[in-house]
This record gives C-alpha cells, structure tokens and sequence, in this order.
C-alpha cells in the first residue's frame, strides 16, 4: 500500500543511511521498525496494579458527620484555623 508519511529530516537521513549500509530499500527499514515496535507493544507484560489499601476500621461514618448537610461535611474535613 502507497502512502505519505512526514518524517523529522534527522531521522529520514538516518534511516536512508541505515537502507544503504544495509543494501534494503528505506520502505523495509520503515516497515522493520514499525513491525518491531508493534510487537513489543502488543507482547509487552501489562503492568500489575498495586493493591489497594484496605482499611481496618469499621465501616461506616465517623460520628457527629451528617452526609446530609455537606457544610457539616466540609467543616469536619478542613483543620481549625488557628487564632492570630
């Protein structure tokens, strides 16, 4: 398949060099890299997910907390400002 692709002029003069040394055309050096790179993406290892901490206390809410009143909620969560 014929297509058009904008490559950093760098990495076009490097990858030309390559097909030369190689004696391969700069189509199978395109097509090598992607091939390569495309593989390890798909056969890389997922990476495992730290566990979660899990808490030893009872479930439920702290005492004196009214999920209901959401002001209530905000001034138990921010600290007391202190007196200047």
């Amino acid at each position: 398949m014929r297509t058009t692709l904008n490559l950093e002029d760098a990495l076009l003069r490097r990858a030309k060099e390559e097909a030369a040394r190689a004696g391969r055309t700069l189509t199978s050096i395109v097509e090598d890299a992607l091939r390569e790179r495309l593989g390890r993406k798909a056969s890389a290892p997922r990476k495992r997910r730290p566990p979660l901490p899990v808490s030893d206390r009872a479930p439920g809410v702290q005492p004196g907390i009214d999920l209901d009143h959401t002001a209530n909620l905000l001034d138990a969560l921010e600290p007391p400002i202190a007196p200047a």
